[in-house]
């Protein structure tokens, strides 16, 4: 019994001596040096320990560290059942499932092939600072990472088979509950973590291949080009291309753009990242946030021949000002090159399973180099409504697929040429089909007489013309 007594006693009187001495420690001993001291204590107290712990950042470089992204969603499948005793819980608008994650300090025992590992996750401040456009700016933000502890023993087993267990196990996860999400830049927060300058919201288009009014082999023959592009991951490896798709949508307005953006979408259930070239400084702005974008995601730069001069290759050009010659520094703007170098270059490669889409209403006014196969791959056309594609569209709007007044119509699209948002909108105004579709031939026969007219006036104005001439070599 006095045994038992006089440990606990000089337990506790070490515990005591152990606090006093951080005590002193904290108050007297700088910062730095106090930071020092411990780091050299754990180092000696880690020598002795049959531990091991590996760190997973939330940042790797420039871009979100996929392990961690794969451990929290890992790990909050398994915090509602462990002892875990604070759980963070979200739910967006229009997710399918409510989000559990790990709280901060929080940890959580797992248990793989009778190896017991210990998660902790954790956060610390880090200050950088930034210089721009010669001002000074401090931004501190925090940094978030997970501890994962094990005997030293296994760890060739927890490399080799545990996290890609997690890995595997996350990517099941994501898809299952997985909402799609469309992401815009958050400007303000550009010259902070890239990481944070996407700004998500949830994304509930409705358009699929089967709504849009698109030739149907047009669209057989774009979603036989979606599927065999994600399904050739080792096809891409083997020949040594990045493992990315290019499209150019060019057409009209009102053709159905951003409906077939929509369409990929949902028909591969990638996000969609929207990118406004006009609104980004330089081409260093526009590499960190490309590289911030996910895998199994969609870039879209629509109206790319009106969103930035990019038919300057130069980033130092002579012009000139009063007679002199003088170089003008572009490193403030984004250039031809420095997007080509994401689509095709190193950058390119930092990333998989990616599309990118360029749309334009006037593929003529595009730089070449932006056409050439290996950039943008596939060029798809968003034509004018055609009788197919209005047929699609009635059935749509008012649920028939046949009607007297398909033939009519049918002959009037041989005459004008409209779009399929047009069309849709003239098909909104009544519930009633024969109304609606009267509504159409009304629309259709005006725009032919507005036709008529102008080409009648072009003629006019021929004739005119030659008479005017005529006239001329006559008095000659």
């Amino acid at each position: 019994m006095a045994s038992t007594k006089s440990i606990l006693s000089t337990a506790a009187s070490l515990a005591a001596s152990a606090m006093l001495i951080r005590s002193i420690a904290n108050d007297f001993l700088p910062h730095h040096l106090h930071n020092y001291v411990f780091f050299r204590f754990h180092n000696l107290l880690s020598r002795f320990s049959t531990q091991m712990t590996i760190t997973i950042e939330e940042i790797d470089g420039f871009s979100i560290n996929q392990m961690y992204v794969a451990a929290e969603i890992y790990l909050g499948s398994k915090s509602c059942s462990s002892t875990c005793r604070r759980i963070r819980v979200s739910k967006p608008e229009k997710d399918k499932n409510i989000s559990v994650s790990v709280d901060k300090d929080e940890e959580i025992i797992d248990t793989f092939e009778e190896i017991e590992l210990k998660w902790t996750f954790a956060c610390r401040e880090t200050e950088s600072r930034i210089i721009r456009d010669e001002f000074n700016s401090t931004v501190r933000s925090e940094v978030q990472f997970f501890l994962l502890t094990f005997h030293k023993k296994y760890k060739d087993r927890v490399l080799g088979s545990y996290l890609p267990h997690v890995l595997h196990q996350s990517k099941a996860l994501k898809e299952e509950k997985k909402g799609l999400k469309l992401y815009t830049v958050k400007y303000e927060r550009i010259y902070g973590n890239f990481n944070d300058a996407w700004n998500s919201i949830n994304l509930d288009h409705p358009a699929t291949f089967q709504t849009i009014a698109m030739d149907p082999e047009q669209k057989c023959e774009i979603m036989a080009d979606l599927d065999r592009f994600v399904k050739r991951r080792e096809y891409y490896r083997k020949v040594g291309k990045a493992w990315k798709r290019g499209y150019l949508l060019y057409g009209p307005p009102g053709t159905g753009k951003s409906s077939l953006i929509a369409a990929i979408a949902n028909y591969l259930n990638f996000n969609i990242y929207d990118l406004e070239l006009s609104d980004i400084q330089c081409n260093s702005e526009l590499r960190k946030l490309l590289v911030a974008t996910a895998n199994r995601s969609i870039l879209v730069v629509e109206d790319i021949d009106c969103s930035i001069d990019l038919n300057d290759r130069q980033e130092n050009q002579v012009e000139v000002m009063n007679g002199r010659f003088r170089h003008t520094n572009q490193k403030n703007q984004v250039t031809l090159s420095g997007l080509l170098n994401f689509i095709d270059g190193l950058w390119s490669s930092c990333g998989d399973e990616r599309i990118i889409i360029f749309t334009t209403n006037h593929k003529e006014k595009l730089d070449p180099a932006l056409l050439r196969p290996g950039r943008m791959d596939m060029h798809i056309h968003m034509s004018y409504c055609s009788p197919k594609g209005f047929k699609l569209l009635a059935n749509n709007y008012l649920g028939i697929q046949d009607h007297h007044l398909f033939r009519k119509i049918e002959a009037l699209f041989r005459e004008v040429e409209v779009t399929p948002a047009q069309i849709a909108e003239e098909l909104m105004k009544h519930d009633n089909p024969e109304m609606s579709l009267a509504g159409v031939v009304e629309f259709l026969t005006v725009k032919k007489m507005e036709v008529k007219q102008v080409k009648d006036g072009e003629e006019d104005k021929t004739a005119d013309g030659e008479e005017a001439r005529n006239k001329g070599q006559l008095v000659v």
